[in-house]
């Protein structure tokens, strides 16, 4: 994960992607933000973000309610269109990367009397490539339900789980896609830790695979698992520090902010203030 520099005269040069896992020719970042600004009814929500992911990154993104964590997200998957600035996500248009980018929503609502069973929910992750799943989608899906611990579930109905069970079988959902790029809205707010494995050592295994952004407020998980945080309020804002300090904290929840790197190599892009 770096920070793209400011466009225009005198800006740096852009980053160099880093290697693939074989090492023979340049990964493509995962996403790329240049000078995106986005407004509500006149009222900034995103100003002037400018982000480079690497291919295989576990990123965090940390902010107050309001500070336009998910509008961030819904412009990467596509869903709004910044009123400035250039967006690239797997070297391509946001709305062109269908199918290569997975998505568990915040606070996603299921009618948990519909009948319908665990791995049915997991196989609509593979509608977009045909309408009958076909016993390789099957296969796929109990491979996702394994992989987040709830394999043993794929035949229960989606109203017999609970909030964390549920969380997890929506990860497996989006997991089914065989994405390169995984975005996760506050995943972790229902889950039941005593089910297994953390998520977020599940995440960092994914990140083997792809670009993991999760979006979260859980700070002591992130500061033992993440291995990039970025900040945002409004802004994004760089801090050298590795680990997640008070004046981190109180610059990611009392300042606008560019990026917090963690291990990686990174810049501050511009002076920053209280106001």
């Amino acid at each position: 994960m770096s920070a793209l520099p400011p466009s225009g005269p005198g800006a740096g040069p852009t980053p160099v992607p880093a290697s693939d896992a074989a090492g023979a020719s340049p990964a493509v970042p995962a996403v790329q933000l240049e000078g995106v600004s986005y407004q509500i009814r006149g009222n900034p929500v995103l100003e002037d973000i400018s982000l480079e992911i690497g291919a295989h990154d576990y990123l965090a993104l940390l902010g107050p309610n309001g500070g336009g964590k998910t509008t961030l997200l819904r412009i990467i998957l596509g869903l709004l269109r910044p009123d400035r600035g250039r967006v690239r996500v797997l070297g391509r248009e946001p709305g062109q990367a269908h199918g290569l980018v997975g998505y568990v929503p915040q606070g996603l609502r299921f009618d948990t009397d519909f009948p319908i069973r665990v791995l049915d929910v997991v196989l609509m992750g593979r509608l977009g490539r045909r309408l009958h799943p076909r016993a390789r989608d099957r296969t796929a899906a109990l491979a996702e339900l394994a992989r987040v611990e709830m394999d043993g579930f794929a035949a229960r109905p989606i109203g017999q789980l609970s909030g964390g069970q549920l969380q997890r079988v929506l990860i497996a959902r989006a997991l089914v896609q065989e994405p390169k790029l995984l975005l996760l809205d506050e995943p972790t707010a229902s889950l039941d830790e005593r089910i297994g494995r953390s998520v977020w050592e599940i995440f960092e295994e994914l990140s083997r695979e792809m670009a993991v952004v999760v979006v979260s407020h859980d700070i002591g998980a992130i500061s033992r698992h993440v291995r990039g945080v970025a900040c945002l309020n409004g802004r994004l804002h760089v801090h050298p520090e590795k680990e997640l300090t008070s004046e981190v904290l109180e610059a990611a929840y009392g300042c606008p902010v560019d990026l917090l790197a963690h291990g990686h190599p990174h810049r501050v892009l511009s002076e920053h203030g209280d106001g």
